[in-house]
């Protein structure tokens, strides 16, 4: 029976498995001598830490109502791009959102009751 060729076969040809691993060992060290930044694992929603992601930020200089003034600044640009209801819709998600409310409110009481009779039979009072 022919012995099949694995891809990593072709790497190391017909060289003694020790010659072999001697230079993967190399390799490996010759690539540790590259100034990459440090991974820690993770999916690719991790990103990688470089080294002045250590030190400390700078404060920004000034006082701090600047800050206070940019967020209302965001919030009520913010609020321009919504896109309000009509009143007709308005008024329509409104009675939807209390009829449901009254449903389950009116389902919940049913098994409570359900439950509490159930347990007051049970044991016997």
């Amino acid at each position: 029976m022919a012995e099949r060729k694995r891809p990593g076969d072709d790497a190391a040809g017909d060289r003694p498995e020790d010659e072999a691993f001697d230079d993967a060992v190399a390799d490996d060290q010759a690539q540790d001598d590259v100034d990459e930044p440090v991974t820690h694992g993770g999916g690719t929603a991790v990103r990688e830490r470089t080294e002045n992601d250590d030190k400390p930020k700078a404060k920004k200089e000034g006082r701090g109502g600047n800050r206070i003034g940019g967020f209302f600044r965001e919030v009520v640009s913010e609020l321009r791009k919504v896109i309000w209801p009509t009143r007709k819709e308005l008024l329509t998600y409104t009675s939807v959102v209390i009829v449901f409310v009254t449903v389950v409110t009116a389902i919940v009481a049913l098994l409570d009751l359900g439950f509490s009779k159930a347990i007051l039979a049970s044991f016997g009072n």
